[in-house]
């Protein structure tokens, strides 16, 4: 059944199959609902024909199984395993988001730490895998997830076995993805927790280079380059990546799976030591470098596991200090009578050897040997050819020694001299001088080489081409000026020149917004260091006062106090009978909060108000009495009827306060 027509089925009445998201070589994955949950989930069918092969369906079973042991957040979970008719399907978590393939293909090559931080993610999950006694297998980019929070998942435990099963391949079939597959797998199939450290290595090595780590025509072509070399050091390809993080490379990844880190745990705090490393800044540290580098005799060439006593052989070399191993055999694969197959690899002199170490013994396919073997001559026939044996393996140990470290000469101190210095002096010496990159130094003045690859001392071919980085000096930001902006501009603004945001500190502002930055602790244009924590005062908006209220008291000490409080002060006169003159009689506001320059307006006290008592002789009694309490009196009126008035008191033309009676008297008379 083809792909499509499993598109809208329902599998055993609850899980409604919908769209296709992957396909691999034995099954297909599709989204699906799980109508008796009601939640989206991945369902992952075996191609038809798989369910008619016991050992695939066999296999397929074995991921549910295998797989539902390991409840862990960085693991796809399994939910359910069965079959329906002829479909053969495993339930798994639906995790949105991509592969970390789609994350490589628009991230590589990665940064050291940022490859680090993804392989770490993926260890954690080996880890819980581990520790169960399963192994993945088929650990690749394919088969890690990302969720879009940036979280890991490791899926598809359909190669994994646990390691108390049976590990041998049957039948003669590789399983697994050739780019990460490990020797001993291509070999024998003898899978254990060291394959899926070896799968972690070359896939760290693809994240720092951008590259597999062994290219070819055919999956056959690159198997036998698992088997037969070694992966590369990721500084070869891309510059600037410490030793120590080649050594972690070299490590995981050496083809003998006893040189590997135990398990994934073990790699993972290895991982994390290099972590630790970088953030620290550390550009070279030998002793964690050597700590980090394969155990065991160090063997260029095929080491790998699977190599047998019958198709490899060691024999020592005199005058060597390291192991170098000059011609490989083809691990497995027989030599043709034109082919004579030589392996030799040279091993440090030891007192009990010194004897041994002047001659190379060749390595002959079993056939070739029977040949040479069933020609021996007798007698002196057999001295001359002794004789010649021993001249060829003379000749042949010049020719090593030569082709290995003979024609190589040291590497030309050129770290701290000045670029044209460096040239002038390594042009003197033979050799030519790229200037790859510039990088911030704290140490080195800028224009100066602050390192060559290959490093000073380092052996080195002779007219070859050095590699130097030059200094651009200390690596310095100046602090923008951050006043008036969002806290979000002003981080968007650090961290654009790599600086950060450091402690906030509230400070009231009477022009800046409540929220916005003031400024920088430190002042604006200053100049720091790369990742330096800036501190910023943030903005409480505009400071409330608190409003006194200041009746009774002067106008010259109300006045101060409200001015010197932030107010601007009104002042407004007023008579008052009972407030002295030149007091405050009220004020508006009198309590509460304001803000700077905010109006407060006092009442002054005039005194008593004296009012011009008017003039009514003459005036008839009752007009006179109006005329007087218009004018702000009280009147007290001696006579009767509406006469006119013949007296006042106060006079005329006197001043009174508004109140006050005046008096008022008149006869009969007209």
């Amino acid at each position: 059944m083809g792909d499509e027509a499993l598109i809208g089925r329902v599998l055993d009445e609850r899980y409604v199959i919908g769209q296709r998201i992957a396909r691999g070589g034995m099954a297909s994955v599709f989204m699906a609902t799980d109508t008796r949950l009601d939640r989206v989930v991945a369902v992952k069918v075996m191609h038809s024909g798989m369910g008619d092969d016991r050992q695939f369906t066999e296999r397929f079973v074995r991921e549910a199984r295998s797989a539902a042991k390991l409840n862990h957040p960085n693991v796809v979970a399994v939910f359910d395993q069965g079959s329906d008719g002829e479909i053969t399907y495993l339930v798994m978590e639906y995790v949105p988001g991509n592969t970390l393939r789609d994350v490589m293909r628009e991230e590589c090559p990665m940064p050291p730490r940022r490859s680090l931080a993804l392989i770490e993610q993926i260890l954690i999950a080996l880890s819980a895998a581990h520790a169960a006694h399963i192994i993945h297998r088929d650990v690749k980019p394919e088969n890690v997830l990302m969720t879009p929070t940036g979280e890991i998942k490791v899926a598809d435990f359909g190669l994994a076995r646990a390691v108390s099963a049976a590990t041998t391949a049957t039948g003669g079939t590789l399983i697994g993805t050739v780019s990460y597959l490990a020797p001993e797998i291509v070999v024998n199939d003898g899978a254990d927790a060291r394959s899926d450290v070896y799968a972690c290595g070359a896939l760290l090595y693809e994240m720092l280079t951008g590259l597999k780590p062994h290219a070819g025509e055919s999956p056959i072509q690159i198997a036998y380059k698992h088997v037969h070399e070694d992966i590369a050091a990721p500084s070869a390809t891309v510059s600037g990546i410490p030793a120590y993080l080649d050594a972690l490379v070299a490590r995981t990844t050496a083809r003998n799976r006893d040189k590997r880190s135990a398990d994934a745990h073990v790699m993972l705090q290895q991982v994390r030591q290099v972590m630790r490393a970088l953030d620290a800044g550390i550009a070279d540290d030998p002793e964690l470098t050597q700590d980090l580098l394969p155990r065991g005799p160090a063997v260029i060439g095929d080491g790998a596991a699977g190599d047998s006593e019958d198709t490899r052989q060691v024999v020592p070399l005199a005058g060597t200090g390291t192991p170098t191993e000059i011609v490989s055999t083809l691990g497995g694969f027989s030599a043709t009578d034109s082919e004579a197959t030589l392996h030799w690899t040279a091993q440090p002199a030891t007192s009990s050897a010194a004897g041994r170490q002047a001659g190379m013994h060749p390595m002959m396919t079993p056939e070739r040997y029977k040949e040479v073997k069933g020609k021996q001559p007798p007698g002196r026939r057999g001295k001359f050819l002794l004789i010649g044996v021993i001249v060829l393996a003379l000749l042949a140990a010049l020719i090593g020694w030569y082709v290995g470290i003979g024609r190589y000469v040291d590497t030309p101190p050129l770290v701290g001299m000045a670029q044209a210095q460096a040239v002038t002096s390594a042009e003197g010496e033979g050799f030519k001088v790229t200037f790859a990159e510039r990088k911030f130094s704290e140490t080195r003045p800028l224009g100066t080489v602050i390192s060559t690859n290959p490093k000073p001392g380092a052996k080195i071919l002779p007219q070859a081409t050095i590699s130097a980085v030059v200094s651009r000096g200390k690596e310095r930001y100046d602090i923008p000026k951050l006043k008036g902006m969002t806290i979000i501009e002003a981080t968007a603004a650090l961290e654009k020149i790599h600086l950060n945001v450091g402690a906030k500190t509230p400070k009231f502002d009477e022009k800046v917004a409540e929220g916005d930055v003031l400024g920088t602790k430190l002042k604006t244009g200053t100049a720091v260091k790369r990742s330096t924590d800036v501190d910023l005062y943030i903005s409480k908006g505009r400071k409330p006062i608190t409003v006194v209220d200041y009746s009774g008291k002067t106008q010259e000490v109300a006045t101060k106090a409200l001015q010197d409080a932030g107010f601007k002060v009104v002042v407004k006169p007023a008579f008052s009978d009972a407030v002295k003159k030149g007091v405050v009689v009220s004020q508006d506001p009198n309590s509460g909060t304001k803000f700077k320059e905010a109006v407060i307006t006092l009442t002054v006290s005039q005194g008593p108000e004296f009012i011009e008592v008017p003039t009514v002789l003459g005036v008839k009694a009752n007009k006179a009495t109006a005329t007087l309490e218009a004018a702000g009196f009280k009147v007290q009126r001696l006579g009767g009827g509406n006469f006119s008035v013949r007296a006042q008191n106060p006079g005329a033309g006197q001043k009174a306060r508004a109140g006050d009676t005046v008096t008022i008297t008149f006869v009969g008379f007209g």
